[in-house]
């Protein structure tokens, strides 16, 4: 029997409408192939809704986004903003917005490397082949929410690094249930030498820890996680961190992958979960064709898997993105010397290749 499931897509900004394009057209082949029923509504953020409403998120988007099963996610942000940092109202505002009204506290990063893409990562191959890292990321707290101060004189400013006991809990309890399965392995990144907050993290983490006996436990500092990421990506598999250090961390490891236009990642609470590639909105190349959209429908693979419980499905996406690449067909960003110039594909060519072999 099929499943019957309300999808929400926000395109967003930039080049967030080609690859959703292609995200939603691989969930349509899935339904059809699998006999479920998936419907879709679209909203705006970022930008965009701003341009249209004033707002990064307007009500009626948060309206549709509680009433969805899942949402799939393009980008958010526009080269205007970064270049004003007065700017009171912001693309990103909305990407917070949606993760606070949603309760999205964790975000979940999968690094795993295609074996046709190794030589596309600035590291060896043989330092990176076999790396599968799941990173959690907690998205509620740290500096994003804590209260942000300017001097009267304005040149001193501050920002509060707060974390509550039950953010800790809830998220570290999320990934210890993913070590479980995958290899009983966590990593949890903290900077407790130094920072308060951080001596919480890790107490409490310690004390989840005894209601996972079966997960080996290893506690890290962050500069020494971000040297280890580069010298052995190997020795990671699921990587449990704080907001700020989960953001530096993630990027860092998105250079293990070779390229941001692989990477998927889903927010995820207890409800609605959240499903976007992580490469941005890349207006410098929006509307040419060029972007890639593999992170998308890797998007759509996480969501099927997470979301939905479609496991099988999930895999025959992932699959099918093999194949495209042991094909020998590349976007751009994912292209190197050796690439034959006639399989160098643009967004629309790439996804469609990609329904081919699915």
């Amino acid at each position: 029997m099929g499943l019957s499931k309300k999808i929400l897509v926000i395109p967003g900004d930039g080049i967030g409408a080609e690859v959703t394009t292609w995200g939603k057209a691989v969930l349509e082949k899935i339904a059809a192939v699998y006999g479920h029923t998936f419907t879709y509504d679209e909203a705006l953020m970022g930008h965009v809704a701003i341009e249209a409403t004033g707002s990064p998120l307007p009500d009626e988007t948060l309206t549709k986004a509680k009433a969805s099963d899942a949402i799939l996610f393009g980008a958010v942000g526009h080269a205007k903003y970064d270049n004003d940092p007065t700017a009171k109202v912001r693309p990103e505002q909305g990407l917070l917005g949606i993760r606070k009204a949603l309760g999205l506290y964790a975000n979940l990063r999968p690094i795993v490397l295609f074996d046709e893409l190794l030589d596309a990562s600035s590291l060896k191959p043989e330092v990176l082949k076999g790396t599968d890292i799941l990173f959690f990321r907690e998205l509620t707290g740290d500096v994003y929410f804590g209260e942000k101060k300017r001097s009267e004189d304005r040149n001193t400013g501050s920002d509060l690094m707060i974390y509550h006991r039950y953010e800790v809990e809830r998220i570290a309890r999320k990934a210890y249930e993913a070590a479980r399965l995958r290899s009983h392995r966590l990593c949890s990144v903290d900077k407790a030498n130094v920072l308060e907050t951080s001596r919480l993290w890790r107490e409490v983490v310690q004390e989840i820890a005894k209601e996972y006996p079966d997960v080996e436990t290893e506690h890290m500092f962050v500069d020494n996680a971000a040297m280890q990421l580069v010298k052995n990506p190997k020795k990671f598999d699921v990587v449990l961190t704080a907001n700020l250090f989960g953001d530096i961390l993630t990027d860092e490891a998105s250079q293990i992958a070779g390229s941001m236009g692989m990477l998927a990642s889903a927010s995820i609470g207890d409800g609605t979960g959240f499903f976007e590639p992580i490469h941005g909105s890349a207006h410098d190349i929006a509307g040419q064709d060029k972007a890639n959209p593999l992170a998308s429908i890797l998007s759509v693979a996480l969501m099927l898997e997470i979301s939905f419980g479609l496991k099988d499905e999930a895999r025959k996406i992932t699959e099918a993105i093999d194949k495209t690449l042991k094909a020998g067909y590349r976007t751009g960003d994912i292209a190197d010397s050796k690439t034959e110039k006639d399989k160098i594909l643009g967004t629309t060519a790439m996804g469609e290749k990609v329904l081919e072999f699915l």
